[in-house]
């Protein structure tokens, strides 16, 4: 069974950072390419970053460059996003998705939320 769990997400001040986690199960994850989502209210999921199957190259929209950072670790099944300089913009659920040849996996999102 694919499981995608994501986690680290919650509430934090403008100017804050977070480090988000997604664990995956169930599929061959380094063979996976990886990225994070997001979606705000009343707003499409959009892209945020992404990383290859060995971690070896990373992309972002620009208005993350700088402030987030994503990257894995194969041996624990697990890819993370840190984000630093937080703003309430950046609120949404951020979720992780795996991609291979035509398969995507999604998991069920982690809320996080920028407010004083």
């Amino acid at each position: 069974q694919v499981r995608l769990v994501e986690s680290g997400g919650g509430l934090v001040q403008p100017g804050g950072s977070l480090r988000l986690s997604c664990a995956a199960s169930g599929f061959a994850f380094s063979r996976y390419a990886m990225a994070w989502y997001r979606q705000a209210p009343g707003k499409e999921r959009e892209l945020v970053a992404g990383i290859t199957s060995a971690g070896a190259s990373t992309s972002y929209v620009d208005s993350m460059k700088g402030r987030f950072t994503v990257s894995r670790d194969n041996a624990k099944n697990t890819v993370y996003l840190q984000m630093n300089s937080l703003t309430p913009e950046d609120t949404a659920v951020y979720y992780c998705n795996a991609a291979r040849f035509g398969r995507d996996y999604w998991g069920q999102g982690t809320q996080v939320t920028v407010s004083s």
